[in-house]
């Protein structure tokens, strides 16, 4: 009988009369229970014997709607229990009082229906049989299920994909849960059925499958959460008892009920007696459960207990909330798996919330405060965002506990890049320096400068400055945005702190202050108006949603009819100020330009733009000119009415800066005279302006080109030209060409602009062409990125899209122009850096968005820092063009580098030198980049094997006969790939390389030799040993499965290893593959395995080819190979005769067998709890404890809070805990076996021999 196994000696379950059954309501009146038991006291059946099992029972039908134990309803015919909760149709609470109706009935053949129930549950086949059930102890029931269990399939129902097994996790835990409430009043004390799924749950939980150990934790779990809700309940009733006792027992004696005394007296005991049955069954499942699967080997099982012991002390704090239940979660903070720790600070927040458990968190917060701090910066994003929102929590119930330090490894995660962990420091923030309002704050304004979010803001300004490790107000802004909104939205504070004078006795802000706050203001402003994150924290525009819509555009409203006010104010005060000017001409693009016009301030917008005109005068840097364009090119728009208006200003301005600019250029290419400073500063400030505004708006109609032009062909004749003019030029000529080509496009143009366009756009790139070969850095720098945009746009691609028309634009560079382009790069990109420290990645950072094909010569592993990225992507672009010519590229440029490194250290070098070590680690990430997939690059490596091997042996030796060719080392960078190579094609790049093999070749043992021998090992692993695949094959388990299905490689085709001649004659240039079809793999199912002979090795089993000009070299190497096995297998002779003599001497001494044997390993499935707590203290003995529910309140006094060690060493303790003397007992007496048979057997082999 699967309840013959008894969990505890002490172990008992009063049980109740059947009669007596609830099912329709949780809590059920005691009082009228017992008044129909006759005298509040309740019938009590024995417990059936063995015997009495399914006698005057079996043929009874089960309840209403089930005949024979199966569900009837919804047309839902003998369907198991497991089905109808698999198909979820009926309600859970029907599905419970149908089976409950059946164990009234018979409950031997309800409760085969659970046990079936939780066999079938965890995805077993088999089933329980009522003779099974009668007559098999638990141990036996499961070992039977575990052979019928299906190991073809790795999955059971808690593992399944697809939304119906989801669904049926949660309708699992739900019946569990529902079974409990509706038994909780009689048939979980009849020591009966609980005392069954105890045992079953927990036999099942030690299983070794990981199915049956997954569904019965679970089950047991979610048992244990509804029997403490049972508990809970009961402890309610007895409070409640008790207090209705003692309102009767205070009465006066003439209004006294003795009857209602004596009722309330024996409702308290049965509740007492109930209280006890339910703690015996919570005590079962901890530590027959909890404390093993704790920390099992699955992640899930651990997760799952994790979150159980959270929700019993969120549920019954009273028992549970403990620093010997807290002790778990502690230690399974540190697992290794991120799945366990977020179930860890999930299951705290939960207790953290409640303010009114924070005395019981005290000592748990002091002992693991400093690993929840490490956990903001887990690898996890999703276990560090729970981090910072406990370390809230705590922060919110105690300001004292987290120290400064604490504090501060949070504050820098607002800049992080991953927005949930950013948004949640940004809460932690808000919460620790902008919560605290004092009550002389109440009476503060709310607008303006003595407002207290004037304040806040000021605090916001400070924590922004004080931040050293990043500058991103776009970031911090977002990140507080969730919480603080209402902060960064009030403008109108902010406006008052940059241009009300500060009040008496009121500090000022600072310039770095007023820049910062700038800056904050104009992050808010974009994030309120585009209401997406900022530039690396999303991954595009969401869809918003009615209302978010309608809370951008009165935001957006809000904006414009404040800043079109103060803009203006702003711009005068900062004019001078070019970093605040900047970010304030930023705020327009912003503004709805409707309201200017509605709003009747168009003076605001006269004031606007002539500030803006003030500032282009004013101003040379570009960040301040691109922003007035940007500016204009936000207001110049058709739609609105204030078009005319700012389209006049603008012309006025363009006017006013290319006539200048055509006055000063004319005095400054006067011939004969030699330009001064200051003439060459106007015409660059000028040019500087009008290029700015190039980029954004359309000046055709000036025809600036003639006049960039002739400024660019004199800077070349007479070569003192400044390279800030030079440079400006170009860029300012390269938007006049775009500028053309869009309007060509649009077929706005005339009918002679597509010639005029094709012969400025020619002669300007001759024009950069000839400035790649100036003196100056920056200039050529300026050519060479201008020279790759315009052949990229000017490319075949022009033609697409319908737009034939353009096809007289192509441009095609010519070989000298590209072999300019490749010098360009070989000298100022991939250089080393001593040679000119200016140069690197973030000096030529305008280098890195080269359109162009990069070439692979002279890419060494030093420049990886820089253009890593680049050279990954090209190289990717180009594998996706052609895999044969990129691998083709790929050992070319490692072939140059190898002859660059021959040249510097000559024919005889170290192979541990650095140089030939950066090569080869070259080639090691070079072989990384074909990725997992074989069967995409085979043609690919097999062709780059092919190059290697010719380039190795294309060289003789100049030392003369008998030495190795000069580039044989390469071979050792080659072997880098042939990991890359599929198993017979390591086979056909094995006989091409004994093609240039001699004789003597293949008997050299020689250093020098040792490039060839390790490359031949490398082709030869896993290559030609089918022995040993065959064996693995065998003892696999998963060995039948190759009968159901092959290895994609196996369903390509088939051919012989002889075949391969057919590649090894091919020519070098032949673009068809360069592999054959793959041989079939032979079954390792059918196959036998060939056991070799002592004399035999393995080039005698499996013959390399039957070419005639291989025959002697494969002869020799068998006879090598032969003598090689002969000379380990004396080798073996010897070494087992000296182990004999050493056992026979351990014999004669009779001690010191065992000393030297390591410690069995008893519980395979656990986890090492010493990896996961390295860090805690060890040294301190903690015993599983009881679970012991507290006493009424009204009746006792509360136990305190046991003193708690957290000793991580309880864990190894606990894993022991339900009879630790019995398991101590049967470790010994395993060991005294273990010791005697190791004895008895060396004895008895000493004699025979």
């Amino acid at each position: 009988m699967i309840a013959a196994q008894e969990l505890q000696a002490d172990y008992h379950f009063p049980q109740e009369a059947d009669t007596q059954l609830s099912s329709d309501t949780d809590l059920e009146d005691l009082e009228a229970r017992n008044a129909k038991a006759g005298k509040g006291k309740a019938v009590k059946k024995g417990k059936k014997g063995p015997g009495e099992k399914g006698k005057g029972t079996a043929g009874k039908v089960g309840g209403q709607g089930r005949v024979n134990g199966h569900h009837q309803e919804n047309g839902m015919e003998n369907l198991s229990l497991f089905e109808v909760v698999r198909l979820g149709k009926s309600a859970t609470q029907s599905v419970v009082d149908d089976w409950i109706e059946s164990y009234k009935n018979d409950r031997d053949v309800a409760l085969l229906e659970l046990i079936n129930f939780f066999i079938q549950c965890s995805g077993c086949k088999g089933a329980v049989s009522s003779e099974m059930f009668r007559h098999m102890q638990n141990s036996e029931i499961i070992r039977k299920m575990t052979e019928e269990f299906d190991e073809d399939s790795g999955d059971y129902p808690l593992t399944m994909a697809g939304p119906q097994w989801k669904k049926f996790k949660s309708s699992f835990c739900e019946f569990i849960g529902v079974l409990v409430r509706q038994c909780q009043y009689s048939i979980i004390y009849d020591e009966y059925m609980m005392d069954t799924v105890i045992s079953l749950l927990t036999g099942l939980s030690d299983s070794q499958v990981r199915a049956f150990r997954h569904t019965s934790t679970l089950a047991a779990m979610k048992l244990m959460t509804a029997l403490v809700n049972v508990a809970l309940n009961l402890s309610i009733n007895m409070d409640n008892t008790q207090r209705q006792y003692e309102a009767e027992r205070n009465k006066s004696i003439g209004k006294r009920a003795n009857e209602r005394l004596e009722l309330l007296l024996q409702k308290r005991k049965d509740l007492q007696e109930n209280q006890d049955e339910i703690e015996n069954m919570m005590n079962a499942i901890f530590k027959g459960v909890f404390v093993h699967r704790y920390r099992d080997a699955i992640a899930e099982i651990r997760a799952i207990c994790i979150e159980e012991i959270g929700v019993w002390m969120k549920m019954y704090s009273d028992a549970f909330l403990n620093d010997s239940y807290l002790k778990y979660v502690g230690w399974t903070m540190h697992d290794k798996q991120g799945e366990v720790r977020l179930k860890c600070l999930t299951a705290l927040q939960g207790l953290y919330y409640n303010r009114e458990l924070n005395t019981r968190l005290e000592l748990f917060t002091s002992r693991f405060k400093d690993r929840i701090v490490s956990m903001t910066l887990d690898k996890e994003y999703d276990v560090a965002v729970q981090a910072i929102k406990l370390l809230t929590l705590v922060l919110h119930s105690s300001e004292e506990v987290l120290t400064a330090e604490d504090c501060e490894s949070v504050y820098h995660l607002v800049y992080s890049a991953h927005r949930p962990v950013a948004v949640a420091a940004g809460e932690f923030l808000y919460k620790k320096l902008f919560s605290h309002r004092g009550s002389e704050e109440d009476g503060m304004p709310r607008r303006g400068r003595q407002s207290l979010n004037a304040n806040l803001i000021k605090t916001t300004v400070f924590f922004f400055l004080e931040s050293e490790l990043h500058e991103h107000g776009a970031y911090l802004v977002d990140s507080m945005w969730d919480c603080a909104s209402d902060l960064l939205k009030d403008w109108e504070s902010m406006i008052s702190l940059l241009l009300d004078e500060p009040f008496p006795g009121e500090e000022a802000l600072t310039d770095r202050q007023e820049t910062a706050l700038i800056e904050i203001m104009l992050c808010a402003i974009r994030q309120a108006c585009e209401c997406h994150p900022p530039v690396g924290r999303g991954t595009g525009k969401r869809v918003l949603t009615a209302k978010e819509k309608k809370t951008q555009l009165d935001d957006r409203t809000r904006i414009t009819e404040m800043f079109a006010v103060a803009l203006p104010l702003l711009l005068a005060k900062y004019s001078v100020d070019a970093e605040k000017v900047t970010n304030l001409l930023q705020l327009p693009q912003y503004f709805d330009l409707e309201i200017y016009t509605t709003g009747r301030l168009e003076k605001h917008l006269d004031a606007l733009l002539r500030q803006i005109r003030e500032v282009v005068e004013k101003h040379t840097e570009m960040e301040v000119l691109e922003a007035c364009s940007m500016t204009y090119h936000a207001l110049c728009n058709e739609e609105f009415t204030i078009f005319n208006r700012v389209d006049i200003a603008r012309s006025q301005l363009l006017d006013e800066q290319v006539d200048k600019f055509n006055r000063l250029l004319e005095d400054f290419l006067q011939e004969g005279e030699e330009p001064d400073e200051d003439d060459a500063y106007q015409v660059l400030s000028t040019l500087k302006r009008i290029t700015a505004f190039h980029n954004a708006h359309d000046l055709s109609q000036w025809d600036l080109f003639t006049c960039n032009y002739k400024l660019l062909n004199a800077g070349l004749q007479n070569g003192d030209m400044p390279q800030q003019i030079v440079i400006h030029a170009l860029q300012c000529t390269h938007y006049i060409i775009l500028w053309h080509l869009a309007k060509v496009s649009e077929g706005s143009s005339k009918k002679g602009d597509m010639v005029t366009l094709r012969k400025q756009m020619r002669a300007f790139c001759l024009m950069c062409q000839r400035y790649l070969t100036s003196v100056n850095t920056a200039v050529k720098e300026q050519a060479f990125t201008i020279l790759c945009d315009s052949l990229m746009i000017f490319s075949h691609q022009i033609v697409s899209s319908g737009r034939e028309a353009l096809e007289p634009l192509i441009y095609s560079p010519d070989d000298l122009l590209q072999a300019e382009l490749l010098n360009f790069i070989l000298d100022h990109v991939f250089i080393d850096q001593d040679d000119d420290s200016s140069t690197g990645r973030s000096h030529n950072g305008n280098l890195k968005d080269v359109k162009m094909k990069k070439c692979y010569h002279g890419v060494r592993t030093s420049y990886y820092n820089d253009y890593g990225d680049i050279i990954k992507e090209t190289m990717s672009k180009t594998r996706q063009i052609d895999k044969i010519q990129c691998a083709k590229t790929l050992i070319l440029s490692l072939q140059q580098l190898f002859n660059e490194m021959l040249s510097e250290l000559g024919c005889v070098f170290d192979r541990s030198s650095a140089s030939f070590c950066g090569i080869k680690e070259l080639a090691r990430r070079f072989s990384l980049t074909f990725g997992l997939d074989q069967l995409k690059t085979r043609e690919a490596i097999a062709m780059l094997h092919k190059d290697g091997i010719e380039f190795a042996f294309k060289e003789p030796s100049p030392q003369g006969e008998g030495n190795p060719p000069l580039n044989l080392a390469f071979l050792d960078i080659l072997s880098e790939f042939s990991s890359k190579l599929l198993r017979q094609d390591k086979k056909t790049v094995h006989m091409y390389l004994e093609r240039f093999m001699t004789f003597q070749m293949a008997l050299q043992r020689e250093d020098c030799w040792l490039p060839l021998i390790s490359y031949r090992n490398s082709l030869q692993a896993g290559a030609d040993d089918d022995t040993m695949s065959v064996i693995s094959g065998i003892s696999s388990r998963g060995s039948t499965r190759s009968k159901k299905s092959k290895t994609p490689a196996a369903k390509e085709g088939s051919c012989s290893s002889s075949d391969a001649g057919v590649w090894l004659n091919r020519e070098q240039g032949a673009q068809t593959p360069v592999m054959m079809p793959s041989p079939h793999l032979t079954s390792t199912v059918l196959r036998e395995t060939k056991k070799l002979r002592p004399d035999e090795g393995y080039m005698g089993v499996y013959a390399m080819s039957n070419e005639p000009q291989h025959t002697q070299v494969t002869w020799m190497l068998a006879q090598r190979q032969q003598a090689e096995a002969r000379q380990q297998q004396e080798r073996a002779s010897m070494h087992y005769a000296k182990m004999r003599s050493h056992m026979q001497h351990a014999i004669r001494r009779g001690t010191g067998l065992m000393e030297d044997d390591e410690e069995p390993i008893v519980e395979d499935v656990m986890m090492s709890s010493e990896e996961r707590l390295e860090d805690l203290n060890e040294g301190m003995d903690f015993d599983t404890m009881d679970i012991d529910l507290p006493p009424s309140k009204n009746r006792r006094e509360r136990s305190e809070l046991k003193p708690d060690y957290f000793d991580p060493a309880s864990i190894m303790d606990d894993s022991v805990s339900i009879n630790s003397s019995a398991m101590k007992t049967d470790f010994f007496l395993i060991f005294i076996n273990f010791a005697v048979f190791g004895l008895f057997f060396l004895i008895t082999f000493f004699f025979v021999v």
